[in-house]
């Protein structure tokens, strides 16, 4: 009876090691197991979302440090967030994106597995339909070389919306005064005819009072351009990229006044100089903005002006010059 009571106490205190083992082991999101077979989906991933029709882009980083699993998110909109949930298990891909980042009714829940180089999966819509969405690694995009810069070119003629369309259909939300493109206000974006890789770009804004816009490069990564989001993250202010860098120094804000970006973009490297300053110095920018043109980070793209946000802001002088 004795010898049968100690072996029931050693079997229960081995069953309790290994069940408290593995329990911590899921809180951090991520079995022991399946340590090894997580390593398929840390990196960077560019996603697009496919419902009724569309393409939505999004963007997707994965780390892992031993047994934990960490993920940020860029959605459909909006700026890069920390997920609440990220797990691998039986060669699964779950991840979590809030309800209240997706204006859903319930949490959109991730799931997907890798097929050959691609990541493919399902998520719950906010429509209440089951989404596709697919994954691709996100492009190095390095510099080997210096580049040699072409002609500049005008983007603007400073008489009228020529060599640029809206983003929907409908009458023009955008308009040329005094020599100036002038958003409309919560209405469409502005998209350059054309498209470039690595480029410079010199473009000249006057934002109003309480409002905001952007510069979109590439069509996917916004430099800000706003005078009413001082309770907002550094990177959310004038000569940030939204949701990624932060400008600094940051300058102060001046509504109705003339300033001017120079702006360098080489892989996704880039360097912001600001009314003659410097605020962002060759840094990175890891992925898309929300409300990008699409996800193909590997490919060129337009540059586009943000008019979907409060307020009025004036653009002119939109000049850039393509590496050749």
């Amino acid at each position: 009876m004795k010898f049968a009571r100690i072996v029931l106490v050693v079997a229960i205190s081995v069953v309790s090691v290994v069940a408290g083992s593995s329990s911590r082991a899921f809180a951090n999101g991520i079995a022991s197991a399946d340590e090894t077979a997580a390593t398929a989906f840390v990196g960077r991933w560019d996603l697009t979302l496919k419902a009724g029709g569309h393409e939505y882009p999004s963007w997707l980083e994965i780390k892992q440090q031993g047994s934990q699993l960490q993920a940020t998110m860029v959605g459909r909109w909006g700026n890069a967030r920390t997920l609440p949930s990220v797990t691998v298990a039986d060669g699964k891909l779950t991840f979590v994106s809030p309800k209240e980042e997706e204006e859903s009714k319930s949490d959109m829940v991730f799931e997907g597995h890798v097929s050959g180089k691609t990541l493919i999966g399902t998520v719950n819509g906010p429509d209440g339909t089951t989404w596709q969405w697919v994954g691709v690694r996100a492009p190095a995009l390095g510099q080997r070389t210096a580049p040699h810069w072409g002609e500049p070119i005008h983007l603007f003629n400073g008489k009228d919306l020529t060599g640029w369309k809206q983003s929907k259909p409908g009458p023009p939300d955008w308009t040329v005064q005094n020599g100036a493109i002038v958003s409309p206000g919560h209405g469409a974006e502005l998209i350059n005819d054309r498209k470039f890789k690595d480029f410079k770009l010199h473009i000249e804004f006057n934002c109003g009072k309480d409002s905001n816009s952007g510069v979109y490069l590439r069509g996917r990564y916004e430099v800000q351009v706003e005078t009413e989001s001082q309770a907002e993250p550094p990177s959310h202010h004038t000569g940030g990229v939204y949701g990624f860098l932060d400008p600094t120094p940051e300058l102060p804000r001046t509504p109705d006044v003339w300033q001017t970006y120079d702006i360098t973009l080489i892989g996704r490297r880039v360097t912001i100089v600001q009314n003659g300053k410097t605020v962002i110095d060759n840094q990175e920018i890891p992925g898309i903005t929300g409300g990008a043109l699409d996800s193909h980070e590997a490919e060129p793209g337009p540059i586009y002006l943000q008019g979907s946000e409060k307020g009025h802001v004036a653009f002119r002088n939109i000049v850039i010059t393509p590496a050749e």
